[in-house]
């Protein structure tokens, strides 16, 4: 998989030095804050959240379970409606497939909807290497774009920057790459936005091509949906005479009247809104001069890692994501590391779920990304399709610890043994023998208790990363085995 932030240290690393930018953390908090309290009230609204969340579960978990007949039944629903689907299995595949349809065109630029997707498979920058420029039109992503920066939320990849930082962003850069902005540009939200809509409409109204992802994509019509806050979107989507859609494999729902339950509570766990300004939907093609819309339409598919991630029972139920964001809006490691510690596209809880499982654990990075959490729950109690984030976290930490990650060979999915944490796997193996045999661990306890002044305050070698901000708890001076013994011994129950 790619979209790997390329040189970032493991998350341990990366958290330490974010959490002593205070700009950083300024602005962390105030987003975090203020869009936390408005989906709150939004959500409030609704009285039947709890069963719109568990019909969302739901639907997604019937999805997952018969995820090859729906992919089947949308390939043909798109053939039939005029489109083209493309089966990517990954970063690389895709990359390809969306490289030689762009140039199939003759353009050598197009303009792009806000993806995770093409985020994750380093799109941009494939397509840069064959001469090809892609233009993000979402206002966020525009900020990251011309300030070469990296996007740190899934929902405002430009929440990490403050007005200030971005008025000098629009102008210092927006020259390189179109309009220039206006001249004595104030850091005031209504000028901000006023010169990227100058600046993104001459790119809309000049580009033949235009790349997506989509929110959901609808199996018996071969529909696809976008929903988002600007217009930017909308443009993109009708105005280019070709357009090439990147999706998930996991992005698909069976039915129409499944989409409803995802447009009452998408909107109102992201935006804080009743309903997003623009939802987009376009299923095939439309006929030059008629109607707004691609006159020709790519579906790329992707797997990228996900079709390995559905094979794992427990991990499999981080495919319901719907891309929210209200799991990074309530993270207490999220709002004081930010999204870049996470080094990868999908930042947060869910990126610390997600990314381990597309990628794999073999590189120190996404070993340590089970870890960036306290386990505190918040992150399920917001999921609208509930996924137990910390119950994942925990197994994906014994993955990491136990035997690496799962992957396919052939058509067997195996668990590959992971690399490291040698000395945690023979203590955890040491334990699980240890309490498998009672005589053993009689012994064991009786010893320890009588050699407890002997201990050490603090672990040595690799334990001393634990202990050193940890007390050891105290061994008392004797094992509840034989304190149960003696003053319980005699009476029912005793053994």
């Amino acid at each position: 998989m790619s979209g790997t932030f390329v040189g970032m240290p493991a998350f341990p690393k990366a958290a330490h030095e974010a959490v002593h930018n205070q700009t950083l953390r300024g602005n962390l908090r105030h987003a975090t804050h203020t869009i936390r309290a408005k989906r709150a009230k939004a959500v409030g609204e609704v009285s039947d959240w709890a069963a719109l969340r568990e019909a969302g579960k739901q639907i997604k978990d019937h999805t997952l379970r018969h995820l090859g007949h729906y992919l089947e039944q949308l390939e043909k629903s798109v053939t039939a409606a005029g489109g083209t689907v493309h089966w990517a299995a990954d970063a690389d595949e895709a990359n390809r497939i969306v490289t030689q349809l762009v140039k199939e065109t003759g353009e050598s630029e197009v303009v792009k909807v806000k993806s995770m997707a093409t985020q994750e498979i380093g799109l941009n920058e494939a397509l840069e290497e064959e001469g090809i420029h892609a233009y993000e039109t979402d206002l966020a992503e525009l900020i990251v774009q011309l300030g070469k920066d990296r996007p740190s939320h899934i929902l405002v990849p430009a929440i990490h920057r403050n007005r200030g930082e971005i008025r000098d962003i629009f102008a210092r850069e927006m020259s390189e790459w179109g309009r220039p902005a206006p001249e004595g540009l104030t850091d005031t939200p209504a000028e901000l936005a006023e010169a990227a809509r100058l600046h993104l409409r001459e790119k809309f109204l000049r580009a033949k091509v235009g790349v997506s992802g989509a929110n959901f994509m609808i199996a018996e019509t071969g529909t696809l949906v976008v929903v988002e806050s600007e217009g930017n979107g909308r443009m993109c989507l009708t105005l280019p005479e070709t357009l090439i859609s990147v999706v998930g494999i996991e992005k698909i729902l069976p039915t129409w009247q499944d989409l409803e339950v995802f447009l009452q509570t998408l909107p109102r766990s992201s935006t804080a809104e009743r309903m997003n300004p623009y939802t987009s939907m376009w299923t095939g093609t439309t006929d030059s001069g008629t109607a707004d819309g691609p006159q020709t339409f790519h579906l790329v598919l992707l797997d990228n890692g996900r079709t390995d991630t559905l094979a794992d029972e427990v991990g499999r139920q981080a495919l319901r994501c719907i891309r929210c964001s209200a799991c990074l809006n309530v993270c207490p490691v999220y709002e004081r590391a930010g999204g870049h510690a996470y080094g990868s596209v999908y930042p947060g809880p869910i990126g610390a779920i997600l990314s381990p499982q597309l990628r794999g654990t073999d590189s120190e990075i996404d070993a340590s990304l089970p870890y960036a959490s306290s386990l505190c729950g918040a992150c399920y109690d917001v999921c609208p399709v509930a996924i137990d984030i910390p119950e994942v976290l925990v197994h994906l930490r014994e993955r990491v610890v136990e035997g690496g990650q799962v992957t396919r060979e052939g058509n067997k999915v195996v668990l590959k043994p992971a690399k490291g944490h040698a000395a945690e796997r023979a203590a955890m193996r040491a334990a699980r023998w240890a309490f498998a045999r009672p005589g053993v661990l009689r012994t064991g306890q009786r010893l320890a208790s009588r050699t407890r002044r002997l201990h050490p305050r603090t672990l040595p070698g690799p334990g001393k990363a634990w202990s050193g901000s940890r007390d050891l708890p105290p061994v008392p001076s004797e094992p509840f085995r034989d304190w149960w013994q003696r003053t319980q011994g005699g009476k029912d129950g005793a053994k």
